[in-house]
Formats: C-alpha cells, sequence, structure tokens
C-alpha cells in the first residue's frame, strides 16, 4: 500500500469532482487539514470513510486502498463489508471512549472530594474523613493509571486474553486495579 500513490489518487478524483479541499471536508465533517494529509500521503482515511469516499468519488474502496482506478464496478457484497468493518471500528471507539469517560468521572469525583475535605479541614483530628481523603487522592492516581491503559488497549487486551488463560474476567479486572492501586499507593509514598 502505496500512501503517497493513495494521496495522488485522491487528489485527483477531488480535481475531477472540481471541489476545493475545504468542500470536501465539509462533506464528510473533517477539517481541511485532514483532506490535505490524506492528498499528500501523509496520513490515510479513517477507515469509517472509506465507504463514504467510495460513494462519493463513484470509486470501489480497493480502488482507493490500491490508488487507482480499475475496470470493474465495486460489488454491493464488497461495500457490505467495508461498512460493517467502519461500524466495527466506529463502534470499538466509541466504547473505548465510554470507558474513558467513566475512568475520568471517577477520577474527578476523588479529586472533588479528595479537595473537599482537605480544604475545609475535615479530615483534621477526624479519623474517617482522613482516611475518605486518603483513598480519594490514591484513587486519582489510580485513575491517572488506568486511563493511558485503557486508552491504548491494554486493558481490553487483558480482557481478551481471559478466554485464553481460563481466568475469570472479573478477577483479571479487579487484579488490574489492585495493580494499578498498588502502583499508586508506592508513587504516593515515593512523592512524600
Amino acid at each position: 500500500m502505496d500512501q503517497k500513490q493513495i494521496g495522488s489518487f485522491l487528489k485527483e478524483l477531488r480535481k475531477e469532482k472540481s471541489i476545493t479541499q475545504e468542500q470536501l471536508a465539509e462533506h464528510l465533517n473533517v477539517s481541511g487539514r485532514t483532506v490535505s494529509r490524506w492528498e499528500t500521503g501523509s496520513n490515510m482515511p479513517d477507515i469509517s470513510l472509506l465507504v463514504e469516499l467510495s460513494e462519493f468519488y463513484d470509486v470501489s474502496i480497493p480502488e482507493i486502498i490500491n490508488g487507482e482506478r480499475k475496470s470493474e464496478n465495486m460489488n454491493e457484497e464488497v461495500k457490505e463489508v467495508a461498512k460493517s468493518m467502519s461500524e466495527y471500528a466506529l463502534a470499538e471507539k466509541e466504547s473505548m471512549l465510554k470507558e474513558i469517560r467513566v475512568l475520568s468521572l471517577l477520577g474527578l469525583a476523588a479529586l472533588i472530594i479528595y479537595y473537599g475535605i482537605d480544604l475545609s479541614g475535615m479530615g483534621e483530628g477526624n479519623d474517617f474523613f482522613a482516611n475518605v481523603a486518603m483513598y480519594s487522592q490514591t484513587l486519582v492516581y489510580v485513575v491517572i493509571l488506568l486511563i493511558p491503559f485503557q486508552a491504548t488497549g491494554l486493558l481490553n487486551k487483558i480482557r481478551r486474553n481471559d478466554k485464553n488463560t481460563g481466568i475469570p474476567k472479573t478477577f483479571l479486572c479487579i487484579a488490574s486495579i489492585v495493580v494499578a492501586f498498588v502502583v499508586a499507593v508506592l508513587i504516593k509514598l515515593i512523592l512524600k
């Protein structure tokens, strides 16, 4: 797959339609800079946009990926497979973003609790509030550690591996949280 060739082909297709990069970007709900990067070959269109690009330019997805026209039209089966792939990729991204949002909200809540107790002085002389503040602060560290693992897909790999190892999914999730908690406590101790 030659990105430069694909970029040149996309530029050629756009010029055949007599539209600007900005007009195409507006049609696809992306930035003009994104279209420019596609056409220079420095980036590739997201898989979820390939079906839309192929329909807009009236070319097949293999033609886009190969960076040249073929004589035959894309059959409906190939188009449906590509559309299903793009929907799957989009659903996977949305799922990951949802999990990151949940982690972020959990971390934010812990941070608010920690600072609320710390700034109000409720933790001084009251063991319960002091412990809540300490656990909230540690939870912030845990969330900070878990978000990169979620964003890079490592947590999903751990979850998928439970089928291969025979270890229950719940145990793996709890183990990853415990490990993150221990690492966060160690970081907290080192920073003191």
